[in-house]
């Protein structure tokens, strides 16, 4: 009996972990700020309490409450999920909403690679995203791109959690 309850639990652990695995691999997008500790992301990017409605409309609060301001890439990649895009077709759709509100779009990177790698990494990343916001119909005269490589991570920590946060592309209204 005690051999079968340890095998049942075993399983659970080894389909957990390789459940786990597969969610770090794949790109997904988020909003706001993101802990560094535990890996998730706040659901909406505003204090506890406060509504979208008591937000200045076209503000950065607004824009990252409302739509979100980052996606996250694959990694090694620089190519957009569905999930980034959905968060990117939100994000043109309140540009437009705002057509004088300019942004910058931060390319990030995780700690693995050089600093050459990555600052070049990062661009790709930037301009992914600012090249999807132009197909939507933003001017890109409108969207500047930056690469921070890994220089700024979000997540501190050499581990898959840490790393997939810090593999991201934040769009920064300005």
């Amino acid at each position: 009996m005690r051999l079968k309850i340890l095998a049942l639990l075993a399983s659970v652990v080894l389909i957990s972990a390789c459940a786990q695995d597969q969610d770090i691999s794949s790109g997904s997008s988020g909003t706001g700020t993101v802990s560094s500790t535990t890996g998730s992301s706040s659901g909406s990017g505003t204090s506890a309490g406060v509504g979208s409605s008591a937000l200045k409309p076209g503000s950065k609060e607004e824009f990252i409450a409302e739509v979100g301001d980052r996606v996250f890439f694959g990694y090694d990649k620089s190519d957009l999920t569905p999930s980034a895009q959905s968060t990117l077709d939100g994000q043109a759709v309140w540009l437009q909403k705002y057509p004088s509100v300019r942004v910058t779009v931060e390319g990030h990177c995780d700690e693995r690679g050089t600093r050459e790698y990555n600052l070049a990494l990062g661009e790709r990343r930037a301009s992914s995203v600012k090249d999807y916001l132009v197909a939507r119909g933003i001017d890109g005269g409108r969207i500047s791109t930056i690469s921070y490589g890994k220089e700024r991570p979000t997540a501190l920590g050499n581990n898959k959690g840490a790393w997939m946060q810090n593999r991201r592309g934040v769009t920064v209204v300005d």
